[in-house]
Order: C-alpha cells, then sequence, then structure tokens
C-alpha cells in the first residue's frame, strides 16, 4: 500500500480532492433542498405537500446510479452537456435529498406541536415559527441521521467512477487496472475515504452529545 502511494500519491490525492469537492457541493445542497422538502410535507397547503412526497417518493427509490445517468447520458442529449463531475455530483445531490427529507421532517413533527401553537399566538407567522422555534429544535433531534446520511453521501460518492468523474475510486480504478496491484491501491483507497468520514462521524457524535447536554441542563 506505501509504494501505491509513493508511485501514485499525486493521482489518489487528486482523485480524494474529486471526492472531498462533490461530497461538499452535494451536501450543502441535499441539506438546503432536503429541508425545503420536508418543509413541503408538513405544509397546510395541499398542493406543496403532494409535491414534496412524490419528490420524495421519486428519488427515494430510484438507484443513485440511473439518477447519476439521466444526467450524465440523456440531459446532455436534449439540453446542454454535463461532463462526469458535474452529472454525479447532481445525482448524488439530489437523491440524498430525498432521504434528508425525511429525516427533517420526522424532526420537526417529533417537536410538540404546543410550540408551533405558542409561537402563533404570540404573532409570529407561519414561516417565522417553523425558522426561528420548530426547525432549531428539529435539527439538534435529528443529527445522529443527518449524520449518518452525511456519511453515506461520501461513500456514495463513488458513483462519480462510472462517469469519469475522477474522483477517488475512479483513480482507485485507474491505478489497478494498470498496475494489478488491487488489493494494495484498494485498501489505499479505502483508507483515504476514512479520513473524511471519520470526522465527519466524531463531529456528528460530539453534537449529539454537546446539544443534548444542553438539553438537561435547560
Amino acid at each position: 500500500m506505501f509504494e501505491i502511494f509513493q508511485n501514485y500519491g499525486s493521482q489518489l490525492w487528486s482523485g480524494f480532492g474529486y471526492t472531498l469537492l462533490s461530497s461538499l457541493y452535494a451536501l450543502i445542497g441535499s441539506l438546503v433542498i432536503g429541508t425545503l422538502f420536508a418543509l413541503f410535507e408538513i405544509s397546510p397547503i395541499k398542493p406543496p405537500r403532494v409535491i414534496g412526497k412524490i419528490y420524495v417518493e421519486i428519488f427515494r427509490n430510484i438507484p443513485l446510479l440511473v439518477i447519476a445517468m439521466i444526467f450524465y447520458i440523456v440531459v446532455p442529449q436534449y439540453f446542454a452537456k454535463i461532463d462526469g463531475f458535474t452529472a454525479g455530483t447532481i445525482g448524488l445531490t439530489i437523491y440524498t435529498s430525498a432521504f434528508i427529507a425525511e429525516t427533517v421532517r420526522a424532526g420537526i413533527e417529533s417537536v410538540d406541536v404546543g410550540q408551533m401553537e405558542a409561537a402563533r399566538s404570540n404573532g409570529m407567522t407561519y414561516i417565522q415559527a417553523m425558522r426561528f422555534i420548530i426547525l432549531p429544535q428539529a435539527i439538534k433531534i435529528v443529527v445522529p441521521p443527518l449524520g449518518n446520511q452525511f456519511i453515506n453521501l461520501v461513500k456514495n460518492s463513488s458513483v462519480l467512477a462510472f462517469l469519469a468523474g475522477f474522483d477517488l475510486m475512479y483513480q482507485g480504478n485507474i491505478i489497478a487496472s494498470t498496475t494489478f496491484k488491487t488489493t494494495d491501491t484498494y485498501f489505499a483507497v479505502g483508507l483515504l475515504y476514512l479520513i473524511i468520514t471519520l470526522p465527519m462521524s466524531y463531529l456528528m457524535r460530539y453534537l449529539e452529545k454537546k446539544w443534548s447536554t444542553e438539553g438537561d441542563e435547560a
């Protein structure tokens, strides 16, 4: 494995950079989109509620690779050309956002309904109450499952390898097929994935413990 790093380190670290960048873009995008559709799902107005449920059910039940391939192959034929990195990142964002939407929705629904009623009775609009009262509490509640989704997102970013996305798995496949040292290569690739996922795992545990302690003190 050390020989792989010595001879192909620059190639692996380049793939690491693409994986990290794609994961960061998808993490931010999926959190924003997922939260939006979670709000749609619990909306008191029927059309947004229906749209939210349809979005979640569709993209939660289609394989990630299929979604990415649609953006990589189908979209360029009819709309605009998209490279593998962009197509994979968009697919990853959309796919993950469906799961985040369900996670955030469950968190919102676990907040006592009296919180919303109290906020509305004090003159807040529905949007203000959701933004300042309900969502902050819901996010704290769903930190553990959100953390799992973010870690899965990083691992799922390997889908870029099928789209020539220059990510870590893509570079690993090239190195393995060139050197025939598959064991060492994929051990090296696995180690680099751990460099991303382990800190995220510990961060989520820290936040969960911190917010749980603050809740007990309150």
